[in-house]
């Protein structure tokens, strides 16, 4: 078969993964599409953790025309037992005649082992196709299983001029409707997003994903939780009363004080408080954190929601993957706040470069989306 044809099917079957985006967290988004004799007979992607994956929603749709069918599957079938069973086993009973694979699945308890069970079974099999597409369809997924780590999205938005809260902290509202929707989407593609204390005590932020605003496409759905909040609170300074404690889901305060006392009330008032290692300067180590949630809370990708302080750590940390930066066409004045704080730099070889991978208009404001250069995808 053409290899046009393969990524021209293949691209179907991501097409169906991503009507998964905002529902299968801490699983990828993954698609399946069962073509025979030229025509699809069957099609699925998985929907969310604990139910069919997206082999298994093709097959059933398929039923008998499965039998010498080629499927597209937009990641390698797993082959061990977790909530559902092995789709590698699956597609070898439904006798398919050949299994198109975009990427091999960096799970450890898959890494090769579904594709081996294919061509053991006597199927062909063929991987490669539209790998790039597929990895950025996944990228806390792969993180995850790659680095140890979550993927961090940053989000910011400035005036025109950088700047993003008046002196005072006021902050609420330098962007449009149509950037908060867009921010919505971010939040709900997101297992967590992180704040500093600081701007949860200047814009008291509920962090939660507001449904209403979201403006979901057809076939979108969102997922039937909150992300984590967790909130970097070095000094466990986090008011009782922010509205975060009170909202549905879970808040985790990420902090390395071992005052007793205030992480008492905390914990009384509804948050999670974990105390982590300090760093050389005496704040919650950045890298801890992000291991910790990639581990304990399976999160994939992570919504960096902040100020200066904790903007400028995670990026002097080169813990910052992918930057989408909101620019309303407005000016604050240089008595404003800075979009970074990045101490100590004083020459021009100092800079920090990033890739700009899309600027377009949103309502009437800009997105521009960067990577920064050390941590382009691969």
């Amino acid at each position: 078969m053409p290899k046009q044809t393969h990524e021209t099917w293949m691209a179907r079957a991501l097409t169906l993964a991503r009507h998964g985006l905002y529902t299968t967290d801490p699983n990828p988004r993954v698609g399946c599409v069962l073509v025979r004799d030229g025509h699809v007979v069957g099609e699925g992607f998985h929907r969310r953790a604990g139910e069919p994956h997206a082999e298994i929603n093709a097959l059933h749709a398929a039923g008998e025309a499965a039998r010498g069918a080629t499927a597209y599957v937009t990641l390698e079938p797993c082959a061990h037992h977790g909530r559902t069973g092995p789709c590698a086993d699956a597609l070898v009973e439904a006798g398919v005649a050949r299994v198109v694979v975009a990427m091999q699945d960096p799970n450890p308890q898959v890494a090769g082992a579904g594709l081996a069970i294919m061509r053991d079974a006597g199927i062909d099999v063929i991987t490669g196709i539209l790998e790039h597409e597929s990895r950025r369809l996944n990228p806390g997924f792969l993180s995850r299983m790659e680095r140890g780590r979550p993927f961090v999205r940053l989000k910011m938005a400035t005036s025109l001029d950088g700047r993003t809260a008046m002196r005072s902290g006021e902050s609420q509202w330098i962007t449009g409707p149509a950037a908060r929707t867009e921010v919505q989407r971010l939040r709900a593609r997101s297992s967590a997003i992180i704040s500093g204390v600081e701007s949860i005590i200047f814009d008291n932020s509920r962090l939660t994903i507001r449904p209403e605003q979201l403006q979901l496409e057809e076939g979108e759905a969102i997922a039937r939780r909150q992300p984590l909040r967790v909130i970097v609170d070095t000094q466990l300074r986090l008011p009782l009363a922010a509205a975060c404690l009170r909202e549905p889901g879970r808040t985790l305060i990420a902090t390395c004080s071992d005052d007793a006392e205030r992480r008492q009330r905390l914990e009384s008032a509804g948050a999670e408080v974990l105390i982590l290692p300090a760093s050389p300067e005496g704040r919650v180590e950045l890298a801890s954190l992000l291991r910790y949630l990639a581990h304990a809370e399976e999160a994939n990708e992570v919504l960096l929601e902040t100020g200066a302080t904790l903007a400028g750590a995670m990026l002097d940390a080169e813990l910052v993957d992918e930057i989408h930066l909101f620019m309303a066409p407005i000016l604050l004045g240089g008595e404003a706040r800075p979009l970074f704080a990045l101490p100590g730099m004083e020459r021009m070889d100092q800079q920090r470069s990033l890739d700009i991978d899309d600027i377009r208009a949103v309502g009437r404001d800009w997105r521009i989306i960067a990577r920064p250069v050390a941590e382009a995808l691969r």
